[in-house]
């Protein structure tokens, strides 16, 4: 599914460029940083819920989460 692999890197690219480890955007967004690797290593899918969560945290919309990174 090309939109959790969109999501995946682009969560972690986001999350590096705002010099976040796992943990401090678990902690932001209310989940584990396990929770937060399984997404960027896509074992895992995100809810609606987790996704926009995770948007705000990183101050962008849930389309910059999931669009294509090229």
């Amino acid at each position: 599914m090309k939109s959790l692999e969109n999501f995946a890197r682009n969560l972690r690219r986001l999350r590096n460029e705002r010099k976040l480890s796992q943990e401090e955007l678990g902690f932001q967004v209310g989940m584990h940083r396990t929770s937060i690797n399984n997404l960027e290593s896509r074992r895992h899918s995100p809810s609606l819920k987790n996704m926009a969560r995770i948007a705000e945290a990183l101050g962008v919309k849930v389309d910059d989460l999931i669009q294509d990174p090229e």
